[in-house]
């Protein structure tokens, strides 16, 4: 599913909507030039504020990976991120796993607990 908030997560409304647009984008989900729902619509649809859409929209823009036109709404622009930094990072943390002696079940237990 493409949009998905947790209502009851520590991390921001805001930054929860923006990290849906990341991943779709890596992904393939969004692609180039491909249209975001109007903010107050996304909006209702997740029942949160209007606002709070546009902020993640406005984080995305100062990234790079939305731009914003009167007229043609806010679409995926060519400057997307890659996956290789969430890569990167994850064959990063395996390692420190296995110097460690964790196996993959107390990793993914971790994780579950943090996130």
């Amino acid at each position: 599913m493409l949009w998905y908030i947790d209502q009851a997560s520590r991390v921001s409304l805001h930054e929860q909507i923006a990290a849906c647009v990341r991943r779709a984008v890596t992904t393939g989900e969004l692609v180039v030039n491909e249209q975001l729902p109007p903010a107050t619509e996304l909006a209702e649809a997740l029942s949160v504020d209007r606002n709070t859409v546009l902020a993640a929209y406005r984080r995305l823009r100062e990234e790079g990976v939305v731009d914003f036109r009167r007229g043609r709404g806010v679409r995926v622009t060519a400057s997307a991120p890659s996956t290789a930094p969430m890569e990167q990072a994850v064959r990063g943390l395996i390692d420190v796993a296995r110097r460690h002696g964790y196996n993959k079940a107390e990793v993914l237990g971790m994780i579950e607990e943090l996130m």
